[in-house]
C-alpha cells in the first residue's frame, strides 16, 4: 500500500498548534496595501484559527506534518 503524501501547497500555507488548532495567515497583505486604511492593515497582521469543518480537511491534507 503506498503512502499518503502531505500537500505541498497546504504545508506552506498553514500550521497545526499544540491543541490541534489549524492556524494561517490573513488574506489581502502580500502588495497593495497603500490603498488599505490603517485600521485594515493592523487587523490583518498575526495568524487566525479556522473553523473546525475546514480545519477537518486541512489537517487530511498535511497527513500530520506540519512546521
Amino acid at each position: 500500500m503506498p503512502k499518503q503524501k502531505t500537500h505541498k501547497g497546504t504545508k506552506k500555507r498553514f500550521r497545526v498548534s499544540a491543541k490541534g488548532k489549524v492556524l494561517h495567515r490573513q488574506s489581502g497583505t502580500s502588495h497593495l496595501a497603500a490603498r488599505m486604511s490603517h485600521k485594515r492593515k493592523r487587523n490583518l497582521r498575526g495568524t487566525n484559527a479556522l473553523c473546525e469543518v475546514e480545519a477537518k480537511r486541512i489537517r487530511a491534507a498535511l497527513c500530520g506534518n506540519s512546521k
